[in-house]
């Protein structure tokens, strides 16, 4: 009978004396591992009764105890996991999206502990003495920076196009082109965007095609903004056309429409010289005539998770005072990290400061060099690996300039003892996690994205996984 079984369950006090838990205690809290241990036995329990004391079931206390020890152990492990974690990138993806975007520069870390860890003066105007307004002097380097009227600073650049489409445009009709009603990643979709904001969609064109005439036969006495959204995640090449910003600036001026632009990624120098051509500078689309241009912080920025606003100052200022701005406002973590950052371009030290733009600026000699300088190293560390240097490509990513590659070189890294798949999976579960991809049915490690403690804990890692 299963009451048999269950009578050796050993009771939440004697488990809690157990040595095997003394260290999860320590870590967790008594209180947090009291609970979990009620539900691991509440599922043995289960798993005793469904089993009516068949042999399958263990009926030893001892051996119980273990088990409840060993699925306690493992459910802690998972939660780890989950938990929010430093990884070594080793993909080659700069702005890769799961794995954080942009990590940030030296200067902004700074910022953030400076301000994280006492009082800052967020709203707190220091000329005066009274209370001021969040983001003043962010807004004004944006400002130097960009060469604009006005700016305005949102939690991230979903939330940028929301307050922007529902200030100028609630009630009436946004004109978009069908090929601009984009999706990219999490189901960001800009015609539910546009039903989110209060408006109404309007599409002109065809999904290849759309010309100037086109946005002009649209106008109505309901129009309200003119949109034009950068396909960031995809190209669509071939026979198309689309008009000139300037040429698209100028009848939304003459019709007396605001011209919006979602610029994306948000690139704010020039990037031909290393071949990333298909990503518009914000500083262009400004100059070209857009009203209000948005994009986001954390992507070809190199700053925090943020949605940057500019453009003209009686726009911005309506948008500011949208009541959605305090609902999707930034804190003074962001507001730091993002003025160091800001400050890295006014200083002209972006492209040496700034992690994901000195990544992007790597050649392939540079990191070449570093390859055969960690094999080496690996060599000597390690055994039962093979490594090899084979020619590669890294990927800007975070949606960005999809058709750019960057030559790199890749460390190929191959056991006779374990698969790609297994050595990929065991790096996974190191501490921290190593992410690596796996190109040609070999491991591969791109250097572009791991920095110099990254390479020293990656090294340790394959020792580690080379000695088990």
């Amino acid at each position: 009978m299963p009451e048999n079984v269950l009578r050796h369950l050993p009771s939440i006090d004697q488990l809690l004396r157990r040595d095997g838990l003394r260290v999860l205690i320590a870590e967790a809290g008594r209180d947090a591992v009291r609970d979990r241990l009620r539900e691991v036995i509440a599922d043995l329990r289960q798993e005793m009764i469904g089993a009516n004391g068949d042999a399958a079931a263990p009926d030893d206390s001892a051996e119980i105890a273990a088990e409840i020890e060993r699925r306690l152990n493992a459910r802690f492990a998972r939660r780890q996991q989950s938990q929010t974690q430093r990884v070594i990138n080793a993909t080659g993806v700069v702005l890769h999206t799961n794995l954080g975007r942009a990590p940030l520069s030296r200067r902004a870390l700074e910022a953030i502990s400076e301000v994280a860890g006492d009082y800052c003066n967020l709203e707190y105007d220091l000329a005066t003495g009274e209370r001021g307004r969040r983001g003043t002097g962010l807004e004004a380097s944006l400002r130097e920076l960009a060469g604009c009227e006005a700016a305005a600073v949102v939690n991230n650049c979903a939330a940028a196009v929301l307050i922007t489409l529902n200030t100028l445009a609630e009630g009436g009709e946004v004109l978009v082109s069908r090929g601009e009603l984009i999706e990219i990643g999490g189901s960001f979709r800009i015609p539910d965007v546009i039903a989110k904001s209060g408006a109404r969609i309007r599409e002109v064109g065809t999904t290849n095609r759309t010309r100037l005439g086109d946005y002009e036969k649209a106008i109505n006495e309901n129009t309200r903004v003119i949109l034009r959204a950068h396909p960031s995640n995809y190209r669509i090449i071939g026979f198309t056309e689309k008009p000139a910003l300037e040429d698209l600036a100028n009848l939304a001026r003459e019709r007396g429409l605001p011209l919006f632009e979602d610029l994306g990624s948000g690139c704010l120098i020039d990037l031909n010289p290393i071949g990333i051509h298909d990503e518009p500078a914000v500083a262009s689309a400004l100059k070209a005539g857009c009203s209000v241009v948005s994009f986001s912080g954390d992507k070809l920025l190199g700053g925090p998770q943020a949605g940057i606003i500019l453009g003209e100052a009686e726009l911005v200022k309506r948008i500011k005072t949208n009541p959605l701005m305090r609902a999707l406002r930034v804190d003074k973590l962001t507001y730091a990290a993002l003025e160091a950052t800001v400050a890295s371009y006014l200083s002209g030290r972006a492209i040496e400061e700034i992690p994901a733009l000195a990544a992007l600026h790597a050649a392939k000699e540079t990191i070449t060099r570093r390859a055969r300088a960690f094999v080496r190293r690996a060599r000597r560390a390690t055994s039962g690996f093979d490594f090899k240097l084979i020619d590669g490509y890294s990927v800007i990513g975070g949606g960005s300039a999809p058709e750019t590659q960057l030559p790199t070189r890749l460390i190929s890294v191959t056991s006779e003892r374990m698969s790609p798949d297994e050595i990929e999976q065991r790096l996974r579960r190191n501490s921290p996690p190593v992410i690596a991809r796996i190109v040609d049915d070999r491991l591969a490690l791109d250097l572009r994205t791991v920095t110099p403690r990254g390479e020293k804990e990656l090294i340790e890692a394959l020792r580690r996984l080379s000695s088990e």
